[in-house]
């Protein structure tokens, strides 16, 4: 029998606010153990929080750019459970009257494009972090998360494949970033992701028992434990067996999924609107507010990038696979108008180097003049395209410019013709032989004749010059 994967995503996203959501306390990454806490976000008796505007705000930026309706009047629940992270014992989260509900967003996945629902997406706090010791059998308890500002993004059950989860996956990530809502750091936690997944026969329409998974902090984990998952529920059906509703977390060093515990309900966590928050009234003038400020987004660019500059598509989903590439882009070509050009040595050679050292284009030490610069000199003849790649990756090291470094080192081509016929005399009159052969209608001998002028001048030689005069020679 054939089965058909049903996979449905639930992905947080850490707002890139500086205080938490319901108090003053900072949210930076990578401060020491609970120094960033306060009486309201360790759930002190008598304390009572404040919604945080800002939240909303990024919240309904997400919303509006994946065509979600924003409900006018939402408002925050009270989801209980016990954990040691957990100072209150609930979490303040949005469960009957999420923030935004009915969008969609579409994905490639290999040559097919889908549009995959998004249920809702609703304001929460995070909760703390548990450290577990390696050596003894105690955990340490971190509340420096507690309260910081999340939303959850939760998806229809419309997506069929792992490929397709990964596109998805990034594609979110893609907008959290466009928007400046989130720096999408999967290790850092600030982005991360929950599966839910079924099989059920090929051609039903019911859905099978899910499976949740958890511990996914990268998209090539996400997509191998949904492999795994397909291929362990796959063996259980079609030994007659029954998969049970669980939560299992992804064991990376092992690739397989483990069994964690019962998959809960939403009658487990007993929702109640939380008393010490009034609704969220969100009047039309607010939204379309946001909506005047959002940026160019993703798909919009990419467009863009193909009809103004005449891009392929492949071309123009690189050079916007991030705001900051695509801008690094336009600085470029805005300087050096030839976009097929800027496109390719971007593309392959500063993206292949800033790949190497794990950095963002960004933090780039060649700057969109700097490369402008370097494939003018290209342009004008003053060096070679093979050069140009040393040159570039010398400014890349050093942060010199390409000027300088062509100037220091002595790299500029020899175009000067009377020095070039010099030199073309000279190999002439070395190798008659090969002459005759070429003049015998053998031109393949031609490229040996060019190698010993460009080895004669040092790789100098401007290699058309030299071709046009060589040719001219030998007539």
């Amino acid at each position: 029998m054939e089965f058909e994967a049903v996979i449905g995503l639930e992905v947080h996203a850490q707002l890139k606010t500086r205080s938490k959501i319901f108090c003053a306390c900072p949210t930076t990454f990578g401060a020491p153990p609970n120094t960033h806490t306060c009486p309201v976000c360790l759930g002190m008796p008598g304390v009572l929080p404040v919604l945080n505007r800002e939240v909303v705000t990024y919240a309904m930026k997400m919303a509006l750019a994946t065509n979600c309706r924003i409900r006018p009047v939402n408002r925050f629940a009270r989801k209980h459970y016990f954990y040691p992270d957990l100072p209150k014992g609930y979490q303040i989260s949005q469960y009957e009257a999420p923030l935004a509900e009915g969008g969609w967003i579409e994905v490639r996945a290999g040559d097919e494009t889908r549009r995959i629902g998004i249920t809702r997406i609703h304001m929460e706090e995070d909760a703390g972090k548990l450290v577990h010791d390696p050596s003894r059998p105690v955990s340490y308890v971190d509340l420096n998360r507690t309260g910081v500002p999340l939303i959850e993004i939760v998806s229809e059950p419309d997506i069929r494949t792992p490929e397709e989860a990964g596109a998805y996956l990034k594609r979110l990530r893609e907008l959290v970033r466009y928007l400046e809502i989130c720096d999408g750091n999967m290790e850092e936690g600030s982005f991360r992701c929950d599966a839910n997944i079924s099989l059920r026969p090929a051609g039903r329409d019911a859905f099978g028992v899910k499976t949740e998974l958890k511990n996914m902090n990268s998209f090539r984990h996400v997509q191998r434990a949904l492999e795994y998952e397909i291929r362990r529920q796959t063996a259980i059906l079609l030994d007659g067996g029954e998969i049970v509703q669980e939560t299992r977390l992804w064991d990376e060093a092992r690739g397989v999924t483990v069994s964690m515990r019962g998959k809960e309900e939403a009658h487990d966590y007993r929702y109640f609107p939380d008393p010490d928050l009034v609704p969220v009234e969100i009047p039309p003038g607010w939204v379309e507010k946001v909506r005047r400020e959002l940026p160019e987004l993703p798909e919009e660019k990419r467009r863009r990038f193909e009809a103004q500059y005449g891009l392929p598509a492949y071309d123009a989903d690189v050079l916007t696979a991030s705001r900051e590439t695509a801008d690094y882009y336009e600085a470029c070509v805005a300087l050096f108008p030839e976009p097929k050009t800027v496109s390719n040595w971007i593309m392959v050679e500063l993206l292949r180097l800033l790949k190497q050292d794990e950095r963002e284009i960004a933090d780039s030490p060649v700057t969109p003049g700097h490369l402008a610069e370097l494939l003018s000199l290209v342009k004008d003849g003053t060096i070679s395209g093979k050069m140009a790649k040393a040159v570039l990756e010398e400014a890349y090291t050093t942060g010199k410019t390409p000027a300088a470094i062509v100037e220091a080192k002595g790299l500029a081509q020899v175009s000067d013709e009377d020095t070039l016929r010099a030199v073309i005399e000279d190999v002439i009159a070395r190798h008659p032989d090969e002459v005759a052969k070429y003049r015998a209608g053998k031109t393949k001998v031609m490229g040996f004749l060019v190698g010993q002028v460009m080895r004669a001048t040092k790789g100098q030689a401007n290699p058309k010059k030299v071709n046009q005069l060589l040719a001219d020679a030998l007539k």
